[in-house]
């Protein structure tokens, strides 16, 4: 199956999550800058919650397009994703409606925790279905930064109950950590594109027709 499906619902439940957001936010009563004050905590917690599906909505669309197929096991593991950015929307208006309490703020990590572990295994289940030497296994490497945050998230969610601040300075540190952009997958994919490119411009100068040579379609979609 083509992965064209599984990206617009992906974005679609993202959009409604964005908007359920900032619909949950109240409405200042009053025209003076003091009016705005007491909504500080709910609109902190908004821009967070924006950055973090903000991020997730730009690595799942770099990740799917290293993927060059989709089988049921990503499916699932998509919707699992799913579940748990969709309990977002419920933690950020906790945290800013109690103004960075303890538990709303462990809970909010766990929800990102829980996050992390369902990307993980989605990024698994691509790397899988695309055999050794997946684009997707080259493009990630070592993934040092998919390791470290559901650590950064398991130390946040445990020193809430010392600190709230110390656990939002640590959610704020994994969005900074993500959101540089990443273009390990565009230099993967543009170097697909180039070597695919030569092997064209080698065939069109041979007078051949690439698409009628077996070994072009196996190098195009296995060994690049």
């Amino acid at each position: 199956m083509p992965t064209n499906r599984i990206e617009t619902f992906f974005d679609g439940v993202l959009a409604i999550l964005i908007t359920i957001m900032v619909l949950g936010m109240k409405v200042p009563h009053g025209e003076s800058l003091a009016a705005l004050r007491p909504l500080l905590p709910a609109f902190s917690s908004y821009v967070l919650s924006f950055v973090y599906l903000g991020i997730y909505w730009n690595n799942h669309h770099h990740m799917m397009h290293a993927c060059e197929r989709t089988t049921g096991s990503m499916l699932w593991a998509t919707l699992h994703l799913l579940f748990w950015l969709s309990l977002v929307p419920l933690t950020t208006a906790w945290m800013g409606e109690n103004h960075f309490a303890t538990l709303p703020a462990a809970g909010y990590g766990l929800v990102l925790l829980m996050a992390a572990i369902a990307y993980w295994i989605l990024q698994q289940r691509i790397i899988a279905s695309q055999g050794p030497g997946s684009l997707l296994q080259r493009a990630i490497g070592t993934d040092w930064k998919g390791k470290l945050s559901p650590l950064l998230y398991v130390a946040a969610v445990a020193l809430a109950f010392v600190s709230p601040w110390i656990s939002i300075s640590i959610y704020i540190l994994v969005a900074l950590l993500w959101v540089v952009p990443d273009r390990r997958i565009e230099r993967v994919l543009g170097e697909k594109d180039g070597l695919a490119q030569e092997l064209e411009n080698g065939y069109k100068a041979e007078g051949q027709d690439s698409s009628l040579d077996p070994a072009w379609t196996t190098t195009d979609t296995e060994d690049l």
